[in-house]
């Protein structure tokens, strides 16, 4: 089996697997003191007795050798022997700093990430991220570990920057979108962009519209039932009336949750509300944009009192698809499902066709007409970073 320039063997020695070396500058410097280093760095001596060998083929050729890796599914994991390592969940990093909460005494530990875990993961960015399971090893004092092995992830909510994945939070099975009815203005488009990424990850998507309290909500409701016509859970929410909390509660009860919308919509506030226990930083949206602040500065995963996590992710202000294709994008609005047969053309794009069994449910009331011409928007706004495979730059409708 191949993957994206990396290869599997299986051999009498062990499991290989060769990856390529990430490299930043085009010729290799000579390590200097390695002999020093080796001796008093056990997490550099280790990785090193794990991998067999560098060769250089030239610049476009260099690659590593490894054994103790195996393959599950699309993902790399390495072996290591767990009655030697603890099990944890990370609840939150940034840069190289990882919190990892042990799952048999809920202690947080910091710890660093294995060297070799770095040359096994796709990006770099995304090594280790938020929700990870991971398998770690405790080192010097009681609160400082080292992660042995990154588990396969599952529920994955991601979206593009600068022409690459950005993993938000990994392992949830529902995500909740948070949109503000006003202060900041209420954006369906954003919504719009959550669900399709929640229909790829298969993951269950969750609407809820916060501070109801400061606006007519009439004025909002051709939205919030061609959501609900299309199946989708709504939650009218305000921290103010307490409109919502508890179902909200309910909803998020037992689950693995991402907590995910623009920034000031209150998802902090809302959370706080649900349960006063987490205790979360909120801030108030600026008297001068009219935009919300990052009060949110990471993804953290925290555990609710009444069961069930939530991971609280920093407000956004675009939110970028990832991995679709253009030709694909309908199949995830599921009101378009059971017309996408009547279409004329097997590559209809539902845009100028004739006989086009999208436009003539729309026609005939059967498809919300303001999720359509939300289709359409996002035909429009991402066709370039869709037919681009790098994405680009593409500009992001606010």
């Amino acid at each position: 089996m191949a993957d994206k320039g990396r290869k599997y063997h299986r051999s009498g020695e062990g499991r290989k697997v060769r990856v390529d070396l990430r490299r930043n500058k085009q010729n290799r410097a000579r390590q200097q003191n390695l002999t020093h280093d080796l001796m008093n760095d056990k997490e550099s001596a280790e990785d090193v007795s794990l991998s067999e060998r560098v060769t250089a083929r030239g610049d476009l050729f260099r690659r590593r050798t490894m054994v103790g890796v195996r393959a599950e599914g699309d993902q790399l994991v390495r072996d290591v022997d767990p009655s030697t390592c603890r099990t944890g969940r990370v609840s939150s990093f940034i840069g190289l700093h990882i919190m990892v909460r042990d799952d048999e005494t809920g202690v947080e530990y910091s710890c660093s990430v294995r060297g070799i875990l770095r040359s096994l993961a796709r990006d770099a960015r995304n090594v280790v991220v938020t929700g990870d399971r991971v398998l770690f090893r405790q080192e010097g004092d009681a609160s400082q570990g080292v992660i042995e092995r990154v588990e396969p992830r599952h529920g994955i909510l991601s979206r593009g920057s600068h022409g690459r994945e950005h993993i938000l939070v990994a392992n949830i099975d529902q995500v909740l979108i948070v949109a503000s009815a006003a202060d900041p203005e209420f954006k369906p488009q954003l919504i719009d962009r959550y669900l399709v990424c929640a229909e790829v990850r298969e993951i269950q998507p969750i609407i809820c519209i916060s501070k109801v309290d400061l606006l007519d909500t009439r004025l909002l409701l051709p939205n919030i039932q061609a959501f609900g016509r299309a199946g989708y859970n709504v939650v009218l929410a305000s921290t103010k009336t307490g409109q919502g909390i508890e179902q909200l509660k309910q909803l998020l009860k037992g689950r693995q949750t991402a907590v995910s919308g623009q920034s000031g919509v209150g998802k902090s506030s809302l959370l706080n509300a649900i349960d006063p226990e987490l205790g979360l930083k909120t801030a108030d949206v600026s008297d001068w944009t009219h935009k919300g602040t990052h009060t949110t500065r990471r993804a953290r995963l925290v555990p609710l009192s009444y069961g069930g996590w939530v991971c609280d992710t920093p407000g956004i202000r675009q939110f970028e698809l990832w991995d679709i294709s253009l030709e694909e994008v309908d199949g995830y609005y599921i009101e378009f499902r059971p017309f996408v047969p009547y279409c004329r053309f097997q590559d209809c794009t539902h845009t100028h066709e004739d006989h086009c069994g999208i436009k003539l449910a729309v026609e005939n009331g059967l498809i919300p007409r303001v999720r359509y011409q939300s289709y359409l928007r996002l035909r429009e706004d991402d066709t370039w970073a869709w037919k681009n495979p790098a994405r680009g730059h593409a500009k992001q409708p606010q």
